[in-house]
């Protein structure tokens, strides 16, 4: 598939396209028009159908879109179905909740190893995943090549750890250590969880 360049924007409507259109197809609903879609994401018909052209298209005008067919191509275009290995570095309360979360197998990401420093919880279990000293991890990588890391480390210890990723051949970083790092190496993606309850906070405030 020949992709044009992507708005930073766009791309960051694709995972909310691709939720609604699993849940869509759990629903047993296979078929859907621009028109539709745009109720449920509460973003207009011309410009959905503006973000999918980016991507060739999709639809076929008077027929809609094809749900299976939707979800599976923006599926692809997310790279969902590479099956990315992953590491967690930072096994506490955050990175056993993130590790755990439901769907993140289900999204095409596979943990094949858990990295912290505690004596407290190296050799406990995250799944089937057993922890493992961060003192491995650099021959674990090595070995396994993974492709992803997720950073749950204190604050402090962000940038010596992300940099050490960095070094060893990690080819992207979700950081969740509420302190921002960039990268000419990796792929990095800052999340700040406390942002949405501040929007909230904001919305409460002032609407």
């Amino acid at each position: 598939m020949n992709v044009k360049k992507v708005p930073e924007v766009v791309v960051k409507r694709l995972p909310r396209y691709y939720r609604y259109l699993d849940d869509l197809l759990k629903n047993k609903v296979y078929r859907i028009s621009s028109a539709e879609l745009s109720k449920k994401m509460n973003v207009t018909a011309s410009q959905i159908r503006q973000d999918f052209n980016y991507f060739g298209g999709f639809g076929q005008q008077g027929f809609g879109y094809s749900v299976q067919m939707l979800h599976s191509e923006i599926g692809e275009i997310l790279g969902l179905n590479k099956g990315l290995k992953t590491i967690l570095v930072g096994a506490g309360n955050l990175g056993k909740a993130i590790a755990n979360h439901a769907k993140f197998e289900k999204r095409g990401f596979h943990m094949i190893g858990a990295f912290d420093v505690s004596p407290e919880i190296v050799g406990k279990k995250i799944k089937d995943i057993t922890i493992m000293d961060y003192s491995q991890m650099e021959a674990f990588v090595k070995e396994h090549n993974p492709d992803i890391a997720i950073l749950t480390v204190s604050q402090k210890n962000v940038k010596d750890v992300a940099k050490h990723l960095e070094d060893i051949g990690i080819k992207a970083l979700w950081n969740f250590s509420y302190t921002e790092f960039e990268s000419d190496k990796m792929i990095v993606e800052n999340v700040h969880l406390s942002d949405s309850i501040m929007m909230l906070s904001y919305k409460l405030h002032n609407e």
